[in-house]
């Protein structure tokens, strides 16, 4: 393995590329285009004026927006917002305690659930940028409900801050073609695919980005020196953290360059990370880049009318305080290419990704029941790899609502998932006790998993 001193710099040079945060896209996406391009007074200098934004890979299909409020003059003070993702997810493994393991989006099975709803207010009215967006669902319990500093010290806990899914205030200032600051929380810029799963061509995020970040409490710029390029630096708590795990901040810069409609660049860095409890010595680095491409458009045609692929691809690492990077780094890639039909109607996606996270420091835990299979196999120096094949078939009879069948398969090459026996306890209830009990683990496992998402 290449030192990690070489593998940061080459990483950190590519940020002078000129490439594009979809991340960011898609978490300021719910008034259909960028919000930071709703905030300037002057036309012609408005990024991505006019683009269409709704067939990107983590980006918001509405142009359309019902609970808009606007001033005498027309203009916008406040934008509402809802939004409801309800699933049934069949587990072939078929766990006794319906646990579908190893995903931040889907945590049941042959159950129906609901995995978010939320509602939200938006304003950019005067300059003045204001956000705060409620989240109530199962998605709370896999993702916010596992972030131990709220643990470090005092006046802080989960119960306080799960439900904001997001909340920020800021200024806008007329300099360039825009200057942003904000303080807050925020969905994470890391990664290509949304937190919100209406907005990702498949259901079940790719592994990349389901063992990364999707929220962050900070504060960032984002400046705007064209029409086309964005570049924005973050101060951090901690990677997908309320609080920070010791003294000191993280750093991020994200940029994107989107030159024409039909193509976007992205690129994200991760910088200083102390997140090891009571190791201020273990830095973590990370960076992902993605490239998104629309190669067919014709959204009047009855048979194929928009094609598109997606790739993003991540490498990071931590090491100090006693790790070695070339025991504790993650490398993986997503492929994804999806088909419109019918006026943009009806939609099918095609999505493959792999994996690798030697010492499995970002990978989820597959059992609360600390005696499993998986833990062995990475305490006697195993290294986790994983793959996974989806396919998804959306059928989207407007713009405020898809119906969503997709298949997963999913393969380790040590047990990682949830097998019949199941892996909370030996009944499967989790106030049973456990005694020399030890969770059911398998290498693999497949899914039918139904969902339906509506957005106003």
């Amino acid at each position: 393995m290449k030192s990690k001193t070489f593998h940061a710099a080459c990483f950190l040079g590519l940020t002078a590329l000129s490439q594009i945060n979809g991340q960011e896209i898609k978490k300021d996406s719910l008034l259909g285009k960028p919000k930071d391009s709703l905030i300037t007074k002057t036309e012609s200098r408005i990024p991505f004026d006019g683009y269409d934004l709704t067939w990107i890979n983590g980006q918001n299909r509405q142009t359309d927006f019902p609970l808009t409020l606007k001033d005498k003059d027309g203009e916008t003070i406040l934008t509402g917002v809802t939004y409801v993702d309800a699933y049934y997810n069949y587990d072939f493994n078929r766990p006794k305690d319906n646990t579908h393991t190893i995903s931040s989006a889907i945590g049941r099975s042959n159950e129906v659930t609901i995995n978010m709803a939320s509602i939200g207010l938006e304003t950019n009215y005067k300059n003045v940028i204001g956000r705060l967006w409620l989240q109530y669902g199962q998605m709370g319990s896999i993702i916010q409900d596992l972030d131990g500093t709220v643990n470090h010290g005092k006046n802080t806990s989960v119960g306080n801050l799960k439900y904001i899914r997001e909340a920020a205030a800021g200024y806008h200032f007329n300099v360039m073609h825009g200057l942003n600051v904000e303080a807050g929380i925020f969905m994470s810029y890391i990664g290509l695919e949304s937190y919100v799963l209406g907005e990702n061509w498949n259901y079940q995020r790719s592994l990349v980005c389901d063992f990364t970040p999707f929220y962050f409490q900070g504060a960032r710029i984002q400046a705007y020196p064209s029409k086309k390029f964005k570049t924005e630096i973050w101060v951090l708590n901690g990677w997908q953290t309320y609080n920070s795990w010791n003294t000191g901040l993280g750093l991020g810069v994200s940029n994107y360059y989107r030159p024409t409609e039909n193509l976007q660049l992205v690129a994200n860095f991760y910088l200083n990370g102390k997140d090891t409890r009571n190791n201020p010595g273990v830095r973590r680095f990370h960076h992902d880049h993605s490239i998104v491409a629309r190669y067919y458009k014709n959204k009047e045609s009855k048979g194929l009318s928009q094609a598109a692929f997606s790739i993003n691809n991540h490498y990071g690492f931590q090491s100090g305080g006693g790790i070695k990077a070339r025991d504790n780094y993650m490398i993986g890639t997503s492929v994804a290419n999806r088909l419109w039909f019918h006026h943009n109607k009806i939609a099918l996606t095609l999505r493959a990704d792999a994996v690798s996270n030697p010492g499995a420091y970002l990978a989820f835990s597959p059992s609360p029941v600390a005696q499993n299979d998986f833990n062995d196999a990475i305490a006697s120096g195993e290294k986790l790899k994983m793959f996974q094949g989806t396919a998804t078939v959306d059928i989207m009879p407007n713009q405020f609502v898809t119906f969503r069948l997709e298949y997963g398969f999913r393969k380790s090459n040590i047990p990682y998932f949830a097998g019949r026996e199941g892996t909370t306890s030996p009944d499967g209830w989790i106030d049973t006790p456990i005694e020399s009990w030890r969770p059911d683990l398998r290498k693999s496992d497949s899914r039918f998993t139904l969902a339906v998402m509506f957005r106003l």
